[in-house]
């Protein structure tokens, strides 16, 4: 039995939905990957930041990185989406878009934002994966493929 119409303002509110979030890949002429460290996490995390609301992916990728680093960059390329499932404190599933941001030409130009961030470094490939949690690492070696490749990458949740 077909389940019965309901108009957009009743359908709408019974759809799953989930957070979106864009980040930035940067590398400097060593081809290191760009790390900045949360003071509010364990961990080092790429570039990037949760979407506002009327706010593209890629908008907030740029966003985002004016903020953390005072770069101003063109988000280029999508080299990967992946999807996180919810965990912990977040009830909802994460999508997050992930940007190619280019080179940093003058790494002397990064203007760490303090009120968020304790650090910034440059890593190679393999330290930036394993500076990430085990549920973002795999955004690093993604991210490189889809660069080399020209084709982005999806990365569904691992169960």
């Amino acid at each position: 039995m077909a389940a019965p119409y309901l108009e957009p303002k009743d359908w709408y509110p019974t759809l799953p939905t989930a957070y979106v979030s864009a980040i930035v890949l940067l590398t400097d002429d060593r081809d290191r990957v760009l790390l900045v460290k949360p003071n509010y996490r364990d961990y080092w995390a790429l570039p990037g930041g949760i979407l506002d609301p009327d706010e593209q992916p890629h908008e907030c990728a740029e966003r985002e990185v004016v903020e953390e680093t005072g770069l101003k960059i063109e988000a280029r390329a999508l080299l990967v989406v992946d999807f996180v499932p919810p965990l912990g404190d977040r009830p909802k599933p994460m999508i997050n878009f992930l940007f190619d941001g280019g080179l940093v030409a003058d790494p002397g130009l990064i203007r760490l934002q303090t009120d968020e961030l304790d650090d910034f470094d440059f890593f190679s490939w393999k330290e930036a994966s394993a500076r990430l949690p085990d549920l973002t690492a795999p955004r690093i070696p993604a991210a490189r493929e889809a660069r080399q490749t020209g084709r982005p990458v999806y990365l569904p949740a691992t169960r």
